[in-house]
């Protein structure tokens, strides 16, 4: 496997890049089969051929969204859902009683510094 970011080779299970330091299959700069360079819209490797991990944006949560998610339905954990973080919205749901939870969530999704459940930031449209 090779690290979206940068292009170096990293294992199957590799949590970072030891040549960069990211998330191996979170950049859109290299092919994660082959290595190869790719344009950032590229939705397949026309090297190799494979479905390219992330490319077009593909899976990334809108920082918007998320973050009205969390004012209106955050005491429900809709927003920790919303973000892939399964296990965290459910306990937030059954601990829906605690609304320190909803206000610590609607500071941190406001300042957009809570990732998704993937390590990756929420994307602030323009």
């Amino acid at each position: 496997m090779h690290c979206r970011t940068c292009g170096a080779e990293v294992a199957e299970n590799a949590e970072i890049c030891l040549k960069c330091g990211a998330k191996p299959l979170v950049g859109v700069r290299f092919c994660q089969n082959c290595g190869a360079e790719t344009i950032a819209t590229q939705e397949i490797c026309v090297k190799c051929g494979v479905r390219l991990v992330g490319g077009a944006g593909a899976g990334e949560k809108d920082w918007l969204t998320a973050l009205l998610l969390s004012i209106f339905l955050g005491y429900f954990g809709v927003d920790r859902f919303y973000m892939g973080y399964i296990g965290l919205g459910i306990l937030k749901l059954l601990t829906c009683c605690v609304p320190v939870w909803w206000i610590i969530d609607v500071i941190m999704i406001a300042t957009n510094s809570l990732k998704d459940a993937k390590g990756r930031p929420l994307k602030k449209n323009q």
